[in-house]
């Protein structure tokens, strides 16, 4: 009887050191969202799990408010670097808050700050043995009157491409693809992938709500799907074991 409870011992821990685990830092178009089962607005990573394997476990550390500066200030980079482990992933997103110029404890130049902490990012990922994989931005719905969808994030989509050219980084352009996302469905119906409510439409707000950066369920599940294509296409060996987990 010892003998099967220890293989089945041995069977369990051999499974469970088989997960590889994708943290995925960032902003509030990432994070997960308090009473999912009631709240509309999710963040893209918050519904990332479902498209992997039992094999890929998805620890979202993403929080809202936060950049590149704040996210380490706060050591919350720190705590994942310390659990990083040879074979993890690390999806990097920010921009969203490190635009806040009006903000001391958030705002980076994207030419200086911004493209440090990226690199920081990186750098200390490969350290662990982990793979960083970077994105740019979701676009954020800004239709102006014309119905032309309007770019908000300035430079720090552009600095994000370039580390991930000079350090040789798999790279998502999140902002292409949602900014494709956002056109194909128009000035209007794109107030579906976000959180747009006249007041009591919605149980969850007694006010009106018109947020154009924020996702709604629908909003972060196309946003997921369009993470997992894109991680498909990409030719880099490194990746080979996420992309065998996508169902």
């Amino acid at each position: 009887m010892k003998y099967y409870i220890l293989i089945i011992c041995l069977i369990s821990a051999t499974c469970f050191a088989q997960k590889t685990t994708v943290y995925t830092i960032g902003d509030s178009t990432m994070a997960n969202k308090k009473d999912p089962d009631r709240n509309p607005e999710h963040g893209w990573a918050q519904v990332l799990q479902p498209f992997f394997k039992d094999n890929i476990v998805v620890e979202n550390k993403a929080v809202n408010g936060r950049s590149t500066k704040s996210f380490i200030n706060e050591k919350r980079w720190d705590s994942i670097y310390k659990k990083l482990k040879k074979g993890d992933y690390v999806f990097i997103e920010f921009g969203h808050n490190d635009e806040k110029i009006e903000d001391s404890t958030r705002y980076t130049n994207p030419h200086t700050s911004y493209r440090h902490n990226l690199i920081r990012f990186v750098k200390e990922s490969r350290e662990k043995g982990a793979i960083p994989i970077l994105l740019t931005s979701i676009a954020r719905r800004n239709f102006n009157e014309k119905g032309v969808l309007v770019p908000t994030h300035g430079d720090y989509p552009l600095e994000t491409r370039l580390v991930a050219q000079e350090f040789k980084v798999p790279f998502i352009d999140l902002e292409y693809y949602t900014e494709l996302l956002e056109q194909s469905y128009g000035p209007e119906k794109s107030k579906q992938l976000h959180l747009h409510f006249k007041a009591g439409e919605n149980p969850y707000y007694d006010k009106d709500k018109a947020d154009d950066t924020h996702l709604s369920s629908l909003g972060a599940t196309k946003i997921a799907q369009i993470v997992v294509n894109q991680l498909k296409e990409i030719e880099d060996s490194s990746l080979e074991k996420l992309k065998k987990a996508i169902k």
